[in-house]
């Protein structure tokens, strides 16, 4: 195949409405926009204009606060690392690689659901109490990085 004869598949182009270009064309005098009225006339509104009426989202209350300082964390729980092989180091990069984490955040924490098996030496950013000590009970080390 070459360059120029790369076509779209069938079925996925369509040519553009020529509006407003005579009765015979099928979209010619008011080019499909109907007699008058707002939505017959050129600017349109922005999405949730309610024509002078106070919006939606001005006459709910506010609630709540969004700390935008807060540190997010990419949960992660023991179970997940039965994946690694014994006496192996686990640390973000490893997490990734492995698919157990999509995207790391601020930083990866340990959460102690399930149970480890193997001796692993965990880096991560955070441990809960539980998971740690379940870690070094396992006859591995939790680091935090």
């Amino acid at each position: 195949m070459m360059l120029h004869e790369l076509q779209p598949a069938a079925g996925a182009s369509k040519p553009a409405k020529r509006r407003g270009r005579g009765a015979g064309s099928g979209n010619g005098k008011t080019a499909g926009y109907g007699h008058k009225g707002q939505k017959a006339r050129s600017g349109s509104k922005r999405a949730g204009f309610e024509g002078g009426q106070m919006p939606l989202q001005r006459r709910l209350p506010k609630r709540g606060f969004n700390n935008i300082f807060a540190t997010r964390y990419a949960i992660i729980n023991l179970n997940d690392l039965e994946k690694f092989e014994n006496g192996a180091t686990v640390d973000a990069a490893a997490l990734k690689e492995a698919g157990i984490v999509k995207n790391t955040l601020d930083g990866v924490k340990v959460l102690s659901t399930g149970t480890l098996t193997k001796s692993l030496t965990v880096k991560v950013a955070a441990f809960s109490a539980s998971a740690k000590e379940k870690i070094e009970q396992a006859g591995g080390k939790a680091e935090v990085i």
